[in-house]
């Protein structure tokens, strides 16, 4: 079989799911090393690993080792007197050539940032090293200070802790950090850490011993030995460079969600309002139902025979529907369509009507809207594949019924852009099967599986590949499978031995290194079975595991994929607005889902940024696969208002 990554400038490997410490075969190598070198000394620099060249500081400084690089990289730090701010190595010791911290009263650091981001000699920033973006970000952007770089010690720490590129190392050995996860279900995610008590005062005065957050010593030190682990990871099939892509990107990610909770999403609140009003009635007082609720209860209790109903308990409305012979078990919408029951419908609409009410009503909006923005915190990481979280708000669920309210400026448009097909494509270029690239070459990746293996049926490739990727085994899926199999072997082959993997208690690995949590020791306990009932318990609890593994490896690398795509689109926007194209117009990031981007941009700008959007998807394809035959196009809208773009 050719292989996928024909004419690539790096070594060709098969993609395996990387179970454990097992390596990958080889295919073929086909390319000199000295290109190999090239390309992955090369790859990086659109990101994050740049050299960084020292601006002159106020530090005293004495001169530098003979062989010294002379980056500037650069440790902030709570202290009890304000903030300390310490030049360090790449490696993480203090610089020699300017070796003492400086400690600032917390309302200079805002000025001291902005000086250092300002001077760069070599057209190089300097790289700024927390415990936690979220600590010290948001206030900096607040001040109107914004940084090109950083190294969130937090966020790469809890990569290094748990990858398996890096599970030889001490730092990943003597890790105390634990994933959050049901000790007998599959893991599903990091529990994000607590910001400060602090934090909204950040550049105020705390009183003495007041300093939050890690020491400088502390974070030094674990700076230190994130560098050590991080320089012991094996060059082998490029993992040591990929590694640093993926922590360089995830920094990256961590200043995007800053300062996209920093500008906002541009929301309506007139419009919102508007559609309240369209939807639930007039708003009303504090407590009571809204007019349109309140008459669809007033219509159930009479179809329900039911005065005292209330259709807000779970309770109370199971014991109604049953008192009218509605055997159901719950009150989801598929169980409740089984009934033909006049209540049913309004029912249904009472359901829908009240979690927008509930969700996105009139408390909400007074909650998290205001001067025109939605701004939310995104957790980055919050989902042990790498996808993010958000807390308060509900930003990665904004339904369709309010979307109408996400709306440009006067004189700006949003653009809305979408991977499309995003974990599908991963997955071929993470199997290598160049069948069912060629099937997705310059079209719907669906449209193409059907037409080479399903009568062009496009609804059942669809159903047969998104089974594969999570684990349906039954049904109509199910029976698809055998035809996928023959098809495209490499895909399925691929999947199906990430789910093994997990079902023996082992982890995979995504493209960059991202590796899921191992099992718990009750899940272990959970596989010992001394009767047949243990057995088919421990059975299920395996596959299950097995399920998880087989989307984490697929998942995890779209998310991977995608924080490249976020932090390639960053500097380019930030290119364009600092070099003020047309009257500044580099737009700003205000919103990300998974696979999907929101840029608001000036008119004048709408094209440079949608040349941003594209090129900046192609580049993380780059980045993570080299120049692959397998396409990741990026659908794009341009409109007024968020309804509009889907």
């Amino acid at each position: 079989m050719e292989p996928l990554c024909r004419g690539a400038k790096m070594p060709v490997r098969e993609q395996t799911p990387y179970v454990d410490n097992v390596e990958p075969r080889t295919l073929r190598e086909g390319h000199s090393p000295d290109q190999s070198q090239r390309r992955a000394q090369a790859q990086p620099r659109r990101l994050d690993r740049r050299a960084l060249a020292p601006p002159a500081g106020r530090w005293p400084r004495r001169p530098a080792p003979a062989g010294h690089n002379k980056n500037m990289y650069l440790l902030l730090a709570a202290h009890p007197r304000g903030v300390a701010l310490q030049e360090m190595l790449p490696a993480g010791q203090a610089n020699p050539a300017n070796p003492e911290p400086r400690v600032l009263a917390p309302g200079d650091l805002p000025a001291v940032v902005r000086e250092l981001e300002a001077r760069r000699p070599a057209g190089q920033p300097p790289r700024w090293i927390w415990h936690r973006t979220q600590d010290w970000y948001p206030a900096l952007l607040a001040s109107g200070v914004e940084v090109e770089r950083c190294y969130d010690v937090a966020l790469c720490g809890n990569i290094l802790a748990f990858s398996q590129f890096s599970a030889h190392t001490a730092y990943a050995r003597n890790t105390d950090r634990v994933p959050a996860e049901d000790p007998l279900l599959p893991p599903k995610a990091l529990q994000p850490p607590r910001p400060p008590a602090d934090q909204g005062a950040l550049f105020d005065n705390p009183g003495a011993g007041q300093a939050s957050g890690w020491t400088l010593e502390e974070l030094r030190a674990e700076y230190a030995e994130q560098q050590v682990a991080l320089r012991e990871v094996e060059p082998a099939e490029n993992r040591r460079n990929r590694l640093q892509l993926l922590l360089a990107a995830e920094s990256a990610a961590a200043m995007v969600a800053a300062e996209m909770q920093h500008a906002g999403v541009p929301w309506r609140e007139d419009l919102h309002e508007q559609i309240l009003v369209d939807h639930l009635g007039p708003r009303p007082p504090v407590g009571q139902r809204p007019a349109r609720l309140e008459a669809l209860a007033a219509e159930l209790r009479g179809l329900l025979n039911s005065p005292g109903l209330n259709p807000d308990s779970p309770q109370d409305l199971m014991r109604a529907l049953h008192r009218n012979g509605i055997e159901v078990k719950s009150t989801r919408k598929w169980e409740l369509r089984e009934s033909s029951h006049p209540a049913i419908e309004p029912l249904l609409e009472y359901k829908k009507l009240s979690r927008l009410h509930t969700a996105n009503g009139w408390a909400w909006l007074d909650a998290w809207v205001s001067g025109g923005r939605f701004r939310p915190e995104y957790v980055v990481g919050g989902v042990v594949s790498g996808r993010w979280a958000s807390r308060g708000g509900g930003a990665l669920q904004i339904p369709r019924q309010v979307r109408g309210a996400v709306h440009a400026d006067r004189g700006h448009k949003l653009i809305v852009a979408d991977a499309s097909q995003l974990e599908p494509r991963v997955l071929v270029a993470l199997a290598q099967d160049s069948v069912m690239a060629e099937a997705a070459r310059d079209q719907d990746l669906y449209a193409g599986i059907a037409a080479k293996g399903f009568g062009g049926d496009r609804a059942k490739a669809k159903m047969a590949l998104l089974g594969a990727m999570y684990g349906a085994t039954s049904g109509e899926a199910g029976r698809l499978m055998p035809q996928l199999a023959r098809t495209y072997p490499r895909a399925v082959d691929f999947v199906e031995r990430a789910a093994r993997a997990g079902e023996a208690g082992r982890t995979v690995t995504t493209r960059l290194g991202r590796s899921s949590p191992p099992p718990s020791e009750r899940w272990y306990l959970s596989q010992r079975s001394a009767t047949a009932e243990e057995q088919r318990r421990a059975e299920s609890i395996a596959r299950s595991r097995g399920r998880f593994t087989r989307n984490f490896v697929v998942q995890g690398s779209a998310a991977d994929w995608a924080a490249c795509w976020l932090a390639e689109l960053r500097r380019r926007l930030r290119t364009l607005r600092t070099a003020g194209t047309g009257g500044g117009a580099g737009g700003e990031l205000v919103f990300f889902l998974h696979d999907e981007v929101m840029v608001h941009a000036p008119l004048e700008g709408v094209d440079d940024c949608i040349s941003a959007i594209e090129e900046s998807a192609r580049a993380a394809k780059e980045l993570l696969f080299g120049p692959i035959p397998v396409e990741f196009p990026v659908s794009l809208a341009v409109v007024d208002s968020y309804d509009l773009a889907k």
